[in-house]
């Protein structure tokens, strides 16, 4: 087959063109589009708040009912098959792709935000208001966050390793519910290009926004100026690592990597904790875990309503990045899909809601502990410092510990592999996903990864060079909208398919099937 043949050009090519079409009047009129379209996210943060809010809690309860009822059981593939990956790097893996490197900065500072912009009647600055920026951060990645990442999974890995259906297509896991005329027409079209669409500009947004993480600390360890062609060489070197990682796949680079940096950002967590205030964290971290579970509710569900000034950062920043997270639902579930070949459903999405859960609740407690007491001992005005530049404040925390160099040094390279296992794992998946090989069988081509890997790249160099990624940051935000009836559209898909088989019966691990022992009764007979 000829390399032409390897893509379906059908979907991508709209796709692409469509970014395009966006990016350009994006960045010749920054300005204008950002306060357009923050204009209307904050018109639907204003009418549709409890929707964004309600979503997330539906579908933890979606996730919990899936795992422990008849479903829970159903494996992935051939009940027989072995998981390709261990638990550890199966973890590993959703850990790095439901993380990325946004942890490194949330779990620094995300507190500060709600310190300085405080619920109401919460003084800003305060000793509550500081605790509870904590807890908030360990909120934004917790329970519903992940599940919104997950719970499209089921019917994409159903749809791949037990129906054994060759294209990795919402289209293909949407065929039960619109039927063959619409999945292989308009409907299954659209729903195939919106997915690149939010991926391809997801992407290009993450590695524009990821490059300040590295680029900041890089000037403060070299004692450079942050310029172009700073952020222009971190990112060459950056597309070269996830595009080796992305070409040898995911046994060889993607896995390889995550188990790695989770090694490595245990030890770094070591060293702050016996380096830094190691007791003061530990006070800290518990601190933050029982306001986290003290306003659990309030963080899900409060909109603020009997409070008529603005609203304040916890009530805006969670519809945002619940708003966000929905963009992002697709590719995770797709990824997931893929990866989770002899798993059950249970182990699926159990192990998306904990592991990264977990992790993530570890570093805001490290991470946010240490700058809370560089802030309390007035070694560092942070919460004046973030209001000026707000990544610069990230080496001036690291620069406080012993060994301040060899710190800075160590969290960009975990910061990088982060960022790197995230990119890679998107253009493995965009590449498994426009493939027109049978991905039941296959990998997506070597060729493909490469070459989205170049697109994404060029689209969000053109972007930090002219300006435009603030908006595009924002429409990608406005796209969870309809990633969500999307969502529910996947879990019946999912449901209905497996009611169909009764999977529950013939695809479970250990246990004998009515038609096993019908066989075997015949045989004996």
């Amino acid at each position: 087959m000829n390399k032409k043949g390897l893509i379906d050009y059908r979907i991508f090519l709209p796709a692409l063109i469509i970014i395009i079409a966006i990016s350009v009047p994006l960045a010749l009129y920054e300005s204008r589009s950002l306060e357009l379209l923050n204009g209307i996210f904050t018109t639907i943060v204003e009418v549709f708040s409890w929707g964004y809010l309600w979503y997330g809690i539906i579908l933890v309860g979606a996730a919990l009912y899936f795992s422990y009822s008849k479903y829970g059981d159903i494996v992935l593939g051939d009940p027989a098959e072995k998981p390709r990956l261990t638990l550890f790097e199966y973890a590993s893996i959703l850990i790095a792709m439901g993380l990325g490197s946004t942890i490194m900065r949330t779990g620094m500072l995300q507190w500060t935000s709600v310190a300085n912009n405080p619920p109401a009647g919460m003084e800003a600055g305060s000793p509550e208001s500081i605790l509870m920026g904590n807890a908030y951060s360990m909120f934004l990645w917790g329970f519903q966050v992940f599940a919104i990442f997950v719970m499209i999974a089921p019917a994409m890995a159903y749809t791949l390793h037990v129906k054994k259906k060759p294209m990795m297509r919402m289209s293909e896991a949407a065929r039960p519910v619109f039927g063959d005329k619409l999945t292989d027409g308009w409907a299954g079209r659209l729903l195939d290009i919106l997915f690149l669409l939010s991926i391809l500009t997801g992407a290009a947004v993450t590695l524009g926004l990821g490059a300040p993480i590295i680029t900041y600390n890089l000037s403060a360890l070299l004692n450079i100026d942050v310029t172009f062609g700073l952020t222009l060489i971190v990112t060459i070197v950056w597309v070269a690592l996830f595009s080796v990682s992305a070409y040898l796949g995911v046994e060889k680079g993607i896995k390889r990597l995550s188990t790695f940096n989770i090694y490595l950002a245990g030890a770094f967590t070591l060293f702050i904790l016996l380096a830094g205030p190691g007791v003061f964290i530990l006070n800290y971290f518990s601190d933050s875990i029982a306001s986290l579970f003290t306003n659990y509710l309030s963080f899900s569900l409060n909109t603020d309503s009997v409070y008529q000034g603005a609203a304040s950062h916890v009530q805006n920043n969670t519809v945002f990045w619940f708003a966000y997270s929905a963009t992002w639902a697709m590719l995770h579930s797709v990824f997931a899909a893929r990866i989770s070949r002899g798993r059950t459903i249970r182990e699926m999405i159990m192990t998306y809601l904990l592991a990264p859960t977990l992790l993530s609740w570890i570093a805001t407690g490290v991470l946010g502990g240490l700058g809370v007491h560089r802030y309390l001992t007035g070694e560092l005005p942070i919460l004046d410092m973030v209001k000026e530049n707000r990544m610069a404040a990230i080496p001036e925390i690291l620069s406080t510990l012993p060994l301040g160099g060899l710190a800075i040094v160590i969290f960009i390279i975990v910061a990088l592999i982060f960022l790197t296992t995230t990119l890679d794992s998107t253009t493995y998946t965009i590449a498994a996903y426009t493939s027109t090989l049978d991905m039941s069988k296959n990998e997506p081509p070597k060729v493909l990864r490469i070459l989205v890997a170049g697109i994404i790249t060029a689209i969000s160099l053109v972007l930090m060079r002219i300006g435009g990624l603030a908006p595009l940051e924002v429409i990608s935000g406005l796209m969870g909208l309809p990633i969500i009836f999307i969502t529910f559209l996947m879990i019946y898909s999912a449901k209905k398919m497996m009611d169909q088989d009764r999977a529950w019966l013939t695809n479970v691990r250990d246990k004998e099937t009515p038609v096993k022992r019908s066989r075997q009764k015949t045989k004996s007979e």
